[in-house]
C-alpha cells in the first residue's frame, strides 16, 4: 500500500489521504464490511456516472463529487478512513474486473474521481504523488520559461486559462504523456514535448493512474477466473457477482407515498404515471390478456410495490388471463404465483419490485415484452412509444441521444421531465420512484386547479 499522507490546507481537512492502490492490504476485513465499504464507494461512482452523464459543468461536478465522498465514504472512526477508502477500492476492483464493460466502466469513474481527489491536494502534495508514479520532471527553468513565455500566454488567451507568470511551475513532458491537453489545444508543443502549468498536472499523472489501474484490472480478472471464484463460490463470489447490478436505493417493498391503488382507476394512473416499461407490459396484458413469466414478475411486483392489494392482484390479473386460458386455469397455474410475490406461499418471502439496473440487465426472449424499452426496443418503436407518452419532438432527440450512448436510466429521466413538465434532478433510479414522483407533481397540480376553481367561484 502507497500513500501519500499530506498536511491539507484549510477547507480540505476532512478529505482523506489519496492513495495509489498499488497493492492490495494486509488487512483482516469482515464480511459485512467487505459489502458495505463496497457499496458505499459504489454511490460515490454511480453519482459520478451520472453527474457527468447529465453533462453537469466543470464546478457542479467538484462540488457533486465532494458531497458524494463526505456523504458516503466517512467511517465513525476518522482514523479508519484512509483504511476504508483503499479496502472499498480493491473489492470493487474484484467486482468489475469480469468483463471488458465492466472494466470500462469502473476505470472512467475510478479515474473521474482520482482527478478530483488529486485537485484537491497542495502543489507539495501532487509534486509527492508524481514522485510515487516515477513522473520524476524537472521543472523549466527561468531562462527557458522566458523564452517560450509569449508561446504559454497565447494559449492561455486561446483556451480562455489564467494567464502564466513570470515565477509560475512548468514542466516539460513526452506530448504523448497527455494526449487530452493535446488533442484540446491547451499545451505548448516544441520538439516533441508539451510545457505543462502545475495545474494541467492532474492530466499527466490521471493517465498514469489509468494506465496502472487498467493493467492492474486485467491481472485481477485472471486471478478471478484461475483460482477465486471456484475458492470462494460459498462466500465472496455470490456477494461479487450481486455486487456490480446492486440498487442502492429504497426498496419499495411497500407502498409509502399512496397507500394503495384500485382497479376502478388503475388503467387511468398507467397512463399518467407509469414509466415506459411498465406501461408497454400493462398496455400488452390488456391487448394480449397474457404475459409470459419475465413480464409477471416485473409487472407484478411493480404493482404490488404501488399498493395494489393482494385479492385486487388476483382478480385484476384473473379478469385477463381467463380471457385466454379460462379462470380453471388461471386458479390451477398462475393464482399461487401471484399470492407467491405477496409472501403468502412458499418461503413467506417479501418480494421486492424490480429496480432499473435489474430490468436493464435482462435479457428477454421472443414473446417477452418485459425489460427496459429504452434497451431493448428498436429506434422506430421506441420513437413511436415515445410519442405515445407525449414526448415533445425536441426532447425525443435528446432521449435518443443518451439511448445511442448506453445512458437507460437518464433516456427516463429525460422522458419524465418532458411528460410532466418538471425537473428530476435525483435521476429515474427505479420504476415505484416514478410512479411515486409522477403521483406526487399530479396530486400537486390537481390541488392547485383545485384552488383556482375556488378562489374562482368566491369571486364571481
Amino acid at each position: 500500500m502507497l500513500a501519500v499522507r499530506s498536511r491539507k490546507p484549510a477547507g480540505y481537512d476532512d478529505v482523506p489521504t489519496l492513495p495509489l492502490y498499488r497493492s492490495a492490504p494486509a488487512l483482516d476485513v469482515r464480511l459485512e464490511e467487505f459489502e458495505l465499504f463496497a457499496i458505499d464507494r459504489l454511490r460515490v461512482l454511480k453519482g459520478i456516472s451520472d453527474g457527468l452523464s447529465r453533462g453537469k459543468k466543470h464546478e457542479e461536478m467538484e462540488k457533486l463529487v465532494n458531497d458524494l465522498w463526505k456523504t458516503n465514504m466517512r467511517h465513525p472512526q476518522a482514523s479508519e478512513d484512509i483504511n476504508k477508502d483503499i479496502i472499498s477500492h480493491f473489492v470493487l476492483r474484484l467486482v468489475y474486473c469480469r468483463t471488458e464493460e465492466l472494466r470500462k466502466w469502473f476505470l472512467s469513474m475510478e479515474t473521474a474521481l482520482f482527478r478530483h481527489r488529486f485537485r484537491n491536494e497542495r502543489p507539495e502534495a501532487q509534486r509527492s504523488l508524481m514522485a510515487e508514479f516515477g513522473l520524476a520532471y524537472k521543472k523549466v527553468d527561468i531562462s527557458e520559461l522566458e523564452s517560450v513565455m509569449d508561446k504559454l500566454t497565447q494559449v492561455a488567451r486561446s483556451t480562455s486559462q489564467s494567464l502564466p507568470t513570470a515565477d509560475a511551475i512548468f514542466y516539460k513532458v513526452p506530448f504523448e504523456e497527455v494526449p487530452e491537453l493535446v488533442g484540446s489545444r491547451r499545451v505548448f508543443i516544441s520538439k516533441g514535448h508539451a510545457y505543462i502549468a502545475m495545474s494541467q498536472v492532474v492530466s499527466l499523472v490521471a493517465t498514469h493512474f489509468r494506465s496502472h489501474l487498467s493493467k492492474a484490472l486485467m491481472l485481477t480478472n485472471r486471478k478471478w477466473t484461475s483460482t477465486i471464484v471456484e475458492q470462494e463460490k460459498n462466500r465472496l463470489t455470490p456477494i461479487v457477482e450481486a455486487l456490480s447490478t446492486s440498487y442502492l436505493g429504497p426498496d419499495y417493498s411497500q407502498p409509502k407515498e399512496f397507500a394503495e391503488i384500485s382497479l376502478r382507476d388503475i388503467d387511468d394512473i398507467a397512463k399518467s404515471s407509469f414509466p415506459m416499461c411498465m406501461r408497454h407490459l400493462f398496455e400488452k396484458l390488456r391487448e394480449e390478456h397474457h404475459l409470459k413469466h419475465g413480464g409477471r414478475m416485473q409487472l407484478g411486483l411493480f404493482l404490488k410495490g404501488v399498493g395494489l392489494k393482494l385479492d385486487d392482484a388476483l382478480a385484476f390479473w384473473k379478469a385477463e388471463f381467463s380471457r385466454k386460458v379460462g379462470a380453471e386455469r388461471f386458479d390451477k397455474e398462475y393464482a399461487y404465483g401471484i399470492r407467491h410475490n405477496y409472501g403468502r406461499e412458499g418461503k413467506r418471502t417479501d418480494y421486492t419490485p424490480y429496480s432499473c439496473q435489474k430490468i436493464i440487465s435482462s435479457t428477454p426472449g421472443v414473446g417477452d415484452h418485459h425489460g427496459c424499452p429504452y434497451r431493448h426496443f428498436s429506434e422506430e418503436n421506441l420513437t413511436a412509444a415515445l410519442g405515445r407518452m407525449g414526448v415533445n419532438s425536441r426532447a425525443l432527440g435528446d432521449v435518443m441521444n443518451k439511448v445511442r450512448n448506453k445512458h437507460y436510466q437518464l433516456a427516463c429521466t429525460l422522458t419524465f421531465e418532458a411528460v410532466h413538465g418538471t425537473s428530476c434532478e435525483a435521476g429515474i433510479n427505479h420504476p415505484n420512484q416514478y410512479f411515486s414522483d409522477s403521483q406526487m407533481i399530479m396530486k400537486s397540480k390537481n390541488q392547485s386547479t383545485a384552488k383556482d376553481t375556488q378562489m374562482q367561484i368566491e369571486s364571481s
